[in-house]
Formats: C-alpha cells, structure tokens, sequence
C-alpha cells in the first residue's frame, strides 16, 4: 500500500484554500536539506496530463457526463504516477504534489455525486495503490476561499452546494485515518500553518533515516 523508499507528501483541500503556497515552502524547505525534492501536482504535470487538464478545467468544455470526467482524472493519475511520482521515490527522493486520490473522491465522488466504493477501486487502480506518507489537508469554507475568484474553471464554477460536499468529504476522509492526516486551518497565518506541517515532515525524515542508516529514505 506504500512505497518502500522515498518519502511522498500530499496537499489536498478545497480550491483557493493556499496549497500551492504551502507546496512550494515545504518544497524549499526540503531542499534546503540538501534533499532529492520532486515538487509536483494533479492534474497535468505531464504532457499527456496537461492534454487532460485542459479537458476537464477548460470552461469551453462544457458539459461532461461525471463518470467520463472521473476516467479522465484516473488517467491522468494512471500516467503522473507512473512517470513521475513512482520514479522519484524509487530513487530515494521526496515527492510533494499538490492534489492526489482525496481530490478525485471529493470532486468526482461527493461533488458529482458518484458511487465512492467504486470510484475509489478505479483510483487505486489507476495508482497502484500508491499512498502518501502524509497527507495536510488545508480546511476552510469554499464560499470564503473563493469568494473573490471571478475567471473560473469547470470546477470551480460548479456551484455552492457541489463545494460544500467536496469539503465535506476531505474531512471524512481524514477523520478516517487520523495517524496518516495532517489538518490545518486554512485561512490562518502562512507561518502559522507552515509550522505544524515542517514539525511532522520532520519526524518522518528522522523516522526513515533511523530506519536505513546509509541515508536512503526507507521508511
């Protein structure tokens, strides 16, 4: 269910809640370790992925039936993994994405309404079962984080009540698997939430260098 090397990190969370904020700070915090660091993020963070991103985000798309806009984002998962996510950690590295299996489930699953046991073989399918280490899921109200959003994408126009059970879910789903979820409020401080997120990152760092004493992350 996990990689045996490397170390993988997940953002999750509602749109405009600061992901990309806290990504790219944990990001430069990694690598000023001295550590192999594969920033990244779903959808579209391969060629193949950024046909498909347009795809499903791309207003001029129109209307999608949920379960071919579900298949999209499994695909889109299928090949970032294997090209991308599954590479870095074999090599030792740490892999920080932005979005991964939560967000299909909460848009594709709460949002448009889909059966989650079934949606959820698909992305396991699709991902080799590949689960991060550490999920931080950055929790705020969508009518706050996107209130001011005014050129949105498919997703982000899909209304009120489409939003407040993706929001839902996330939470859901970390309250399921507590030890493998970090939650924080996402309208606080960006120091505030970088904190906790630095002091857990941390512990699983020392975790797996105390398990390998040669320096490969293994944990």
């Amino acid at each position: 269910m996990r990689t045996r090397r490397g170390l993988f990190v997940v953002f999750e969370g509602v749109d405009g809640v600061g992901k990309s904020t806290q990504v790219q700070r944990l990001s430069d915090w990694l690598t000023k370790r001295g550590l192999d660091v594969v920033r990244t993020y779903e959808p579209g963070d391969t060629r193949a992925g950024g046909k498909i991103r347009e795809i499903v985000l791309d207003p001029a798309t129109g209307h999608l039936s949920p379960r071919a806009e579900a298949l999209l984002y499994a695909a889109d998962k299928a090949h970032h993994v294997a090209t991308v996510v599954l590479p870095a950690l074999q090599r030792g590295a740490v892999v920080v994405c932005d979005r991964y299996v939560d967000s299909m489930l909460a848009y594709q699953g709460a949002g448009r309404v889909l059966d989650l046991a079934e949606l959820e073989s698909v992305a396991r399918w699709a991902t080799e079962d590949l689960r991060p280490h550490l999920t931080v899921l950055l929790d705020a109200d969508p009518a706050v984080t996107m209130a001011d959003k005014v050129d949105k994408d498919r997703l982000e126009a899909a209304g009120a009540e489409f939003h407040t059970r993706v929001r839902g879910l996330f939470s859901e789903l970390a309250s399921q698997e507590p030890d493998r979820y970090l939650v924080l409020p996402g309208r606080a401080g960006r120091d505030e939430i970088f904190g906790p997120i630095v002091e857990r990152v941390a512990g699983l760092l020392d975790q797996a260098l105390l398990s390998d004493p040669t320096g490969t992350l293994a944990p």
